[in-house]
């Protein structure tokens, strides 16, 4: 008698946890920006819709796999599930930073300079030249490729760390 159950790949799931929880979190991102909290401490919200993500796709893939998935395929599943949430978290940054609301990016300076000047330590020649350094990694494609290359090395982490509490590795000689 043949088993009815499908194994799926850590690709497939990655991608389609990956765009659920791209989705989330754009939601998410785009609520701040609305509401001008963009530096709020909310914005870590993204962080636990990731791990949730995560945790869903992974036992999503061991429901599939007839209850098994090792180390590497969680850590898999997570770069993948990351790098497309960072893809669409980065372009939606972008779009929305360069078209939408241009003036989010000085909102955002501007809270810089003031946390910066309130902590003290730092003159104003200092204050500006660090407030024009991180200018140029505000705007523009940087954003894309910051949002991707961080969301991926986040992910990775969070993927070691969730597999290694979901894994449940099959036994090499059944």
């Amino acid at each position: 008698m043949e088993s009815n159950t499908t194994s799926v790949s850590t690709t497939s799931v990655g991608l389609r946890y990956g765009l659920l929880t791209g989705l989330v979190s754009i939601i998410i991102s785009f609520g701040l920006f609305v509401a001008h909290q963009e530096t709020s401490p909310l914005r870590y919200a993204t962080f636990a819709v990731l791990i949730a993500g995560m945790v869903l796709a992974m036992k999503y893939f061991k429901q599939n796999n007839q209850g098994f998935m090792s180390f590497g395929q969680g850590v898999g599943i997570g770069a993948v599930l990351s790098a497309v949430v960072g893809v669409l978290t980065g372009i939606f940054s972008y779009v929305y930073m360069s078209f939408i609301d241009p003036e989010v990016v000085g909102r955002m300076t501007e809270k810089i300079r003031a946390d910066m000047e309130a902590r003290g330590g730092m003159t104003d020649e200092q204050i500006d030249q660090a407030m024009a350094m991180s200018a140029k990694f505000m705007n523009g494609p940087f954003t894309l490729i910051a949002a991707v290359l961080g969301t991926v090395l986040v992910g990775v982490v969070l993927a070691m760390v969730i597999s290694a509490f979901i894994k449940n590795a099959q036994p090499e000689f059944e």
